[in-house]
């Protein structure tokens, strides 16, 4: 499929070279909306925002663009056509950010938002020890890139900047991994010591040594700590072992049950929709996209009929408006079925809770069975757009 639409995209692109060129705007405009459609659909994690303007007989190009391979193509369909430009785009990451192209999140739950300022709309999370892309810089905050490909704004406090040697020695050193939804770092190996800092669900920091009782470990910024080890794990270890069954699915998702929901929230001080499945697979070894819009393109399609026939404890359900003659399907929320005799399954809306697609139950939600739109199955099931932890650690 891919190859089929490289064809097209080449035929398009040679087409357009030998056209008349009096109006070489109008006829890149479409080269650039092409590429754009292939190569960055959703701006969400992949950016490819180019004007095109024409002045003193050339072509003026502004904006930015993290796919090189793109931008390459649309260099080429100039060059072909012996165009005059001035090249004024930012291929991210560049020399605002210099070698520091890499981060690791130094707080128990960072913000990160859709734009430079601490007054934008939380866009999603990261937890302490998560590794991260940096692209751009733009007064105190720095545009990142999460390992589910979500780029967004983060303030610099949020942060521990590195160059490509200091983040591969970061990302493999021994881990530990906090496996309680809230705990504490502490100074020394006592609780009654004074606290580094909080500490979340999935928080991960570098391994040092241990005792009976504590781990010792290290931040991204060298800060140095203790943990309890009742609280926590070896993470190679954990995920080794852990086993992303319908079960444990289930399990982790009821002991997030009463987190409140907060839009944009990953975590287990707040969690949105999707954010809660996220964190969900997240503790069964699986990164999954950001948002329920995305999750919906993943995985196996389960229920066709929507009848609620066929499902298994942890697909994902998806919620939102149906699709018209005029306009396209939209999704707005998600939950995990449950499959139990109550038919029921939990999400994050309000608080994260359990609610029933059965009339007969006492926690009914009639309101979204109504706006059900059907579900997938991530588990067992291959996907490029599902991370397995486990097969990217081999790597």
């Amino acid at each position: 499929m891919k190859l089929y639409k490289y064809l097209l995209l080449s035929m398009l692109l040679i087409s357009f070279s030998c056209k008349n060129e009096q109006k070489p705007t109008n006829e890149l405009t479409t080269i650039y909306t092409t590429l754009k459609a292939e190569f960055a659909p959703d701006k969400r994690v992949e950016l490819f925002d180019i004007n095109i303007e024409s002045a003193d007989n050339q072509l003026i190009l502004e904006g930015e663009t993290t796919s090189k391979k793109a931008f390459t193509i649309f260099l080429d369909s100039l060059k072909n056509r012996k165009l005059a430009f001035t090249n004024n785009v930012r291929v991210l990451p560049d020399s605002a950010v210099g070698n520091l192209q890499y981060a690791v999140a130094r707080n128990s739950v960072i913000n990160i938002r859709s734009n430079p300022k601490h007054a934008a709309e939380l866009g999603t999370q990261g937890l302490l020890g998560m590794s991260l892309k940096v692209l751009d810089k733009k007064g105190d905050f720095y545009r990142i890139q999460t390992p589910d490909n979500y780029i967004s704004w983060v303030d610099k406090g949020g942060i521990q900047l590195m160059n490509k040697n200091d983040f591969n020695a970061w990302n493999d050193a021994k881990k530990i991994m906090f496996a309680k939804n809230f705990g504490y770092v502490y100074v020394d190996k006592s609780t009654d010591s004074e606290i580094v800092s909080d500490i979340t669900l999935g928080g991960l920091l570098q391994y040092l040594s241990e005792d009976d009782n504590f781990y010792k470990v290290k931040y991204p910024d060298n800060r140095i700590g203790f943990l309890k080890k009742e609280e926590a794990v070896i993470y190679n270890s954990w995920l080794e072992s852990v086993e992303a069954s319908k079960e444990n699915v289930e399990t982790v998702a009821k002991t997030l049950t009463g987190s409140p929901y907060l839009w944009g929230g990953t975590s287990s001080k707040g969690v949105d929709c999707s954010g809660f499945t996220k964190m969900v697979y997240l503790m069964n070894g699986f990164i999954i996209p950001r948002d329920a819009s995305q999750q919906i393109n993943a995985g196996k399609t389960v229920d066709k009929n929507l009848k609620f026939i066929g499902l298994e404890k942890g697909d994902l359900m998806f919620f939102g408006t149906k699709a018209t003659p005029d306009k396209k399907q939209r999704v707005v929320h998600v939950g995990i079925w449950l499959g139990n005799d109550k038919m029921e399954f939990i999400h994050s809306s309000g608080n994260v809770h359990l609610s029933s697609m059965s009339a007969d139950e006492a926690n009914y939600d009639e309101f979204n069975k109504n706006r059900y739109l059907g579900s997938k199955r991530y588990l067992g099931v291959k996907d490029e757009m599902i991370v397995d932890l486990k097969e990217k650690i081999k790597l």
